[in-house]
């Protein structure tokens, strides 16, 4: 029964089980042996959630600029569009996949190789969306936001470049295991339902959210010209940021389950994508929370670190 799971699904299972570890632990001040919880909170904290920390000057080796988070979006940006120009090519001249595609494809899903002779409206709007999303968050990483001096670790760093290849590889293994539609591939516009035009439009809300909520941050450091004044951390308000701590964190989460809603909620390997992202960014959002929590004595307890009114 086992061997019957598809490899994609448990990575993304374990990934998810992981960051939920980690999140418990943070959430409930449980503490490691003390050489294990440096190694522990130096991995999973970043920017100014590192600033507190006693760290070892070799632990000081292994950082790397948070600037460098652009590098995620930049490889995203050319690995998904390739994948999804194969898939283009693919529905409109009925060009099979190159084999080192399809070979990885069935590694991971199991599937026939026969599963991606037709591709599905859903999934190549997956494609789609998260090339937006990726294309967008880019340009935010280098005209909106204002990165301090601070840092992440280079683990951090290989693992976000590792993800978006892997995500990519993920929508595509989504095709696998959608029920079929019978519709011929030419004819891709004629699968076009309910749930595409929901999900995409929940996307949307949900992208503007994100934004809305990293321009306001970056207000935090600049003037009413848009010129840099402090790098310094403040308390944020306005928004989404009078109910929880890190409303894009949220909306990172809403985007994915908006991508889910346009399979239709019916893709298990996509819905253990969105756990992995909730798990994630739950953690990265407790992390920034207790910061402001420890950092301003005015915070307000009201706040909730995520999810408005629950965590």
């Amino acid at each position: 029964m086992f061997d019957t799971v598809p490899i994609v699904n448990i990575i993304w299972f374990l990934l998810a089980l992981c960051f939920l570890v980690a999140f418990c632990l943070c959430k409930f001040s449980l503490k490691l042996p003390h050489k294990l919880e440096q190694v522990f909170q130096d991995l999973i904290r970043y920017g100014k959630t590192k600033e507190t920390m006693k760290r070892s000057s070799w632990q000081l080796v292994f950082d790397v600029s948070k600037r460098f988070f652009c590098h995620f979006y930049a490889v995203s940006i050319m690995w998904n569009g390739l994948l999804l120009l194969l898939s283009l090519r693919s529905v409109v001249m009925n060009e099979a996949f190159p084999d080192w595609l399809t070979d990885t494809l069935w590694f991971l899903t199991g599937s026939q190789r026969a599963a991606w002779n037709e591709l599905q409206l859903s999934v190549v709007l997956l494609q789609v969306l998260l090339w937006i999303h990726s294309f967008r968050r880019l340009l935010e990483c280098l005209f909106v936001s204002v990165f301090s001096s601070g840092v992440i670790h280079i683990v951090q760093y290989s693992f976000g470049l590792c993800y978006y290849i892997l995500l990519g590889l993920t929508v595509l293994c989504v095709n696998g295991s959608l029920p079929k539609t019978g519709a011929p591939s030419v004819h891709l516009l004629y699968q076009l339902t309910w749930h595409h035009v929901i999900g995409t439009l929940i996307f949307i809300w949900a992208s503007l959210l994100q934004h809305r909520s990293l321009s306001l941050l970056a207000k935090l450091r600049t003037d009413s010209s848009g010129k840099v004044e402090t790098q310094a951390h403040k308390m944020p308000h306005g928004g989404w940021f009078e109910m929880v701590s890190c409303p894009h964190y949220l909306a990172e989460l809403l985007i994915y389950a908006a991508m889910s809603v346009c399979c239709g909620c019916r893709s298990l390997t996509w819905w253990l994508v969105v756990l992995y992202v909730l798990c994630n960014q739950a953690l990265a959002a407790q992390l920034c929370h207790d910061y402001y929590r420890g950092k301003f004595e005015t915070y307000p307890r009201q706040r909730k670190a995520f999810i408005p009114f629950v965590l």
